[in-house]
């Protein structure tokens, strides 16, 4: 049964990676897109496509989750023209460095803090209040499972993701006693810009990281994203973690 229909979707992120595909498969659902993300060309692209492919209500905006004021702008914009979404998904995020923790660079750090817990927050802070006024709505957040079990050089970016996993609960516990809903999806090994961005634009390095392994995709994240959107309402799926075949745990890869 397809529940998604006609509701409407807010996707910060949506540029790329997991939240392009996200946009992707709710307008093949039918549901109607906010999309929002620094590169706001890629998303005006985005929606020129899904609008005439799906026939459905696609708004663009650039949006830099970091920039708190203009978060708050952004949802009271979209609230007064009557356009609060019905589903959040929050997943504007990244992870840039890998660096022993006295090696690290602070920049790199502020940016993955900035994004990863600030932008969640804001955004988070500015839309929820309409779900409960309304009483019904939908936050996905997402996650890793770096949020789980933390890797050599990855302990910042691993901090920011147990963020993500701790908001994620604290909102359930906040929420109760309210129709509203909150999941994290937690992937594994995915590919997409994620590692590029982490070296600095280095794709070759980046590259290596699934050389001899097939990783989850973006349209992967998106399915599974899409299974828990559309269960009933009173149903809620706090958290689902998703690997790829060839990987059992954060620490058990295979390669060819």
């Amino acid at each position: 049964m397809n529940r998604l229909a006609g509701k409407r979707v807010l996707i910060t992120g949506a540029s790329a990676g997991i939240g392009e595909a996200c946009a992707n498969a709710f307008a093949e659902s039918g549901a109607d897109l906010l999309l929002s993300a620094r590169r706001v060309e890629r998303v005006e692209e985005l929606a020129t496509r899904l609008s005439e492919d799906h026939g459905v209500q696609v708004h663009t905006a650039r949006l830099d989750v970091t920039d708190s004021p203009a978060v708050t702008a952004y949802v009271e914009e979209i609230a007064n023209a009557d356009l609060v979404p019905d589903i959040l998904i929050n997943n504007a995020g990244k992870a840039v460095g890998l660096d022993l923790l006295h090696e690290g660079s602070l920049d790199d750090w502020e940016d993955m803090i900035d994004t990863n817990i600030k932008g969640l927050l804001y955004v988070s802070r500015a839309v929820i209040p309409h779900m409960v006024t309304r009483n019904s709505g939908h936050v996905i957040n997402i996650g890793s499972i770096a949020g789980r079990w933390v890797y050599p050089k990855g302990a910042v970016y691993n901090a920011t993701k147990f963020a993500v996993w701790a908001l994620n609960e604290g909102m359930n516990i906040d929420l109760v006693g309210t129709n509203i809903r909150v999941s994290s999806v937690d992937p594994g090994m995915t590919e997409t810009e994620f590692s590029e961005v982490r070296f600095h634009g280095d794709k070759e390095r980046a590259d290596k990281v699934y050389e001899g392994t097939q990783p989850l995709t973006g349209a992967d994240i998106a399915d599974a994203i899409i299974y828990v959107a559309n269960t009933p309402e009173h149903v809620d799926i706090i958290n689902l973690v998703m690997m790829p075949t060839q990987q059992r745990h954060a620490f058990v890869l295979h390669r060819e």
